[in-house]
């Protein structure tokens, strides 16, 4: 800093009683609007909480071995490719369930002379290297290698398989443990090394955000609970927690909240017309089918309606956040912008990422859809056809609805955060400044001292030699704001 002059005290910038008064009346609003939603809710959620009980619900589970059949690990140690006749035709093996994925239709073995994969195999469980019959799909589509840990189905112990011609030991998965496990921790690391705090409680938020998925929306449906209020009850409690949560409790995150939970009530009246108007029925989707199959309480519609609810949470909680938070920096960078000024420089924000939102939901879903797209193409059906078919119609009205919704939100979450910005911020003129003054600087002085005084707030002597105000920064702005 340069030297030879000095800096006399200034005072904290206090708003006046009119900005408090108005701040305090815009956080009791939003309080009036939120706590009555949030208790409904919660007293909502109690009333629906699922008892837990699967009575009338069967359903075999493709990893239940029969006895004397395991489920065991190990790593192909080589793979050669021989006759399928040689003792190890993947053919039907007792206990393998449907999760076995034999090779060959059910009760047939392979033609004579066909050729098959095996992989010698050392057993994580110790022992000499069995030969493993790896399914025809996999071996053409992903094929296997040396060093590739896989699950194989072991029949050795299932008495009169080997005379009845059926492999001992069969291909089930592959062991996709430690990738996954690497893959979580670096989106850890990586989330939590660029938003730090924040982003750690955002992930325990996401941990949270499942758990009520998993123990609240899921066994409601299978209970035959109301699709439409389970979707919308868990979905609001979700982005209540995760909201507050990841962001704090603020003006700014209750106004995110606001616009987040109008845009899920669009989004969930469009669902539930939706399904019935298009006739959502999950026709040949084979997981709708088993599931239609285990039960009578469980409407397939039901689900398909709760997973258009869900299935746009994340965007609609990214949009709205970021235009609360666009609007609180804009105003923060210029305070005496007029609501309509500033609205309308929120928008442009806005509209651009209305934009590239529309592309995101879109190419998700694509890419979720993609098996099914190559399929239809290969039908060389026409695209109005295709667009309006069962394989396709319920990702593109999930593209949709969940794209209407969202829209829609942003314009409605701009018009809330100004409102309350205007109303709890300090406004232009209705901060007391500092009634100290700052000397000119004179030459010699450095950049870095101007700055300073600039960042203390106050006056300084300008060109004409008349004292001039000078904002004061942002964090003190921040700090008379929570004043």
């Amino acid at each position: 800093m340069g030297a030879g002059h000095s800096h006399a005290p200034t005072e904290h910038a206090e708003p006046t009683p009119q900005a408090r008064a108005a701040r305090k009346k815009a956080n009791w609003i939003l309080a009036a609007v939120l706590i009555p939603l949030t208790l409904l809710t919660l007293a909502a959620m109690v009333m629906m909480w699922p008892s837990g009980s699967k009575e009338g619900v069967t359903l075999a589970s493709p990893y239940a071995a029969a006895p004397g059949v395991t489920f065991d690990t190990g790593k192909i140690q080589r793979v050669v490719a021989g006759s399928c006749t040689d003792g190890s035709q993947p053919g039907s093996q007792p206990g393998a369930g449907q999760g076995s994925g034999q090779g060959a239709p059910e009760g047939q073995s392979a033609p004579q002379g066909s050729q098959c994969t095996f992989a010698y195999t050392q057993p994580d469980k110790g022992g000499n290297p069995v030969k493993v019959v790896i399914n025809p799909d996999v071996a053409k589509s992903h094929g296997v290698k040396p060093g590739d840990n896989i699950r194989y189905l072991n029949l050795s112990g299932v008495q009169g398989a080997s005379a009845q011609g059926s492999p001992a030991y069969v291909f089930v998965d592959f062991v996709r443990t430690l990738p996954i496990i690497f893959l979580a921790v670096l989106y850890a690391v990586v989330v939590i090394a660029v938003a730090r705090w924040r982003g750690l409680r955002a992930l325990i938020g996401l941990a949270g955000a499942y758990a009520v998925l998993v123990s609240f929306m899921l066994p409601g449906l299978v209970e035959g609970k109301p699709p439409l209020l389970l979707a919308l009850v868990g979905s609001t409690v979700i982005m209540i927690g995760v909201l507050y949560f990841a962001h704090g409790f603020s003006a700014r995150t209750s106004t995110a909240l606001l616009g987040t939970m109008f845009g899920l009530g669009i989004t969930s009246l469009l669902a539930a017309w939706a399904t019935d108007a298009a006739n959502l029925a999950g026709v040949g989707n084979h997981d709708a089918a088993t599931l239609a199959n285990i039960s009578d309480h469980i409407s397939i519609s039901g689900i398909i309606l709760c997973g258009l609810i869900i299935s746009g949470l994340g965007v609609l909680n990214d949009v709205t956040i970021t235009q609360s938070s666009a609007v609180w920096e804009l105003w923060e960078l210029a305070p005496e912008t007029s609501a309509r000024k500033l609205f309308t420089s929120a928008m442009r924000i806005g509209r651009d990422h209305i934009a590239s939102t529309v592309y995101t939901i879109a190419f998700a879903y694509a890419g979720a859809a993609l098996p099914i797209l190559i399929i239809v193409m290969l039908y060389e059906r026409p695209l109005g056809d295709a667009l309006t078919s069962a394989e396709l119609s319920e990702e593109v009205i999930r593209t949709l609805v969940g794209s209407i919704g969202l829209v829609l939100a942003i314009p409605v979450t701009t018009l809330i955060a100004v409102l309350v910005v205007k109303a709890t911020g300090i406004k232009a003129g209705t901060v007391g400044r500092s009634s100290s003054r700052v000397a000119a600087p004179r030459p010699g002085d450095d950049a870095v001292g101007v700055t300073d005084r600039e960042a203390a707030g106050g006056s300084v002597l300008g060109p004409a030699g008349e004292f001039e105000t000078v904002p004061e920064t942002r964090r003190g702005r921040r700090a008379a704001a929570r004043d």
